[in-house]
């Protein structure tokens, strides 16, 4: 199995952590960003196993499920999570377990070093989130990506929102005559009036 990670490594251009370099290879020809390293971190679980569905569905699609499933475990590595991997990788030589879909294996991977801890660590990134000076756009962004795999959803989403955002524009909002509701709603209009704030300063200056 040593030699069949190998080769797939060279697919994905070698695993090397924190790589952000891209280039092309014998699958379609678009290039992607390779992969970090997943050491076990509970609170990057979520993302490295969204960068792996992202890079199967481009460069590995029509690979067996086989070598799906040890072109991920070739980018676990460090600590505890070598040791999970070794386990897996025993036990899929053995016989032992076998993965029908990628997905079965990702779903296993998460619960592993995921599920309650994972959900603590964003719930704690949420909570600290704040806008301070950047564009609402990035702090709307930086939120959906806290606010995945947290558990919150609804107003007490809607809140946390609210408490990180300028309170500037959260009065503004608030005050309306028809506030937002949904936590869509609230992304948008919070947009649409930072957008509009900053044009309004930058005509201001201008003058």
């Amino acid at each position: 199995m040593q030699v069949q990670i190998q080769a797939l490594l060279a697919v994905g251009g070698g695993a090397a952590a924190g790589d952000a370099t891209t280039e092309s290879n014998s699958g379609p020809h678009m290039e992607m960003a390779k992969l970090a390293i997943f050491n076990g971190e509970a609170g990057k679980v979520g993302g490295f196993i969204i960068a792996c569905r992202l890079f199967l569905r481009m460069k590995l699609r029509g690979a067996m499920v086989e070598e799906q499933v040890q072109w991920v475990l070739s980018y676990v590595q460090g600590g505890l999570a070598d040791v999970w991997k070794e386990n897996v990788m025993e036990e899929l030589e053995s016989g032992e377990i076998e993965y029908k879909l990628v997905e079965d294996f990702l779903t296993c991977l998460k619960k592993e070093f995921g599920g309650e801890e994972e959900e603590l660590v964003k719930v704690t990134e949420l909570r600290k989130l704040e806008q301070r000076g950047r564009m609402m756009e990035e702090f709307v962004q930086e939120f959906k990506r806290a606010a995945r795999g947290s558990g919150y959803e609804g107003r007490p989403l809607v809140e946390e929102f609210k408490q990180g955002m300028n309170g500037g524009i959260r009065r503004k909002l608030m005050e309306a005559e028809n506030p937002p509701a949904s936590i869509e709603q609230w992304y948008r209009r919070a947009m649409a009036f930072d957008r509009n704030w900053r044009e309004s300063k930058r005509e201001e200056e201008r003058w």
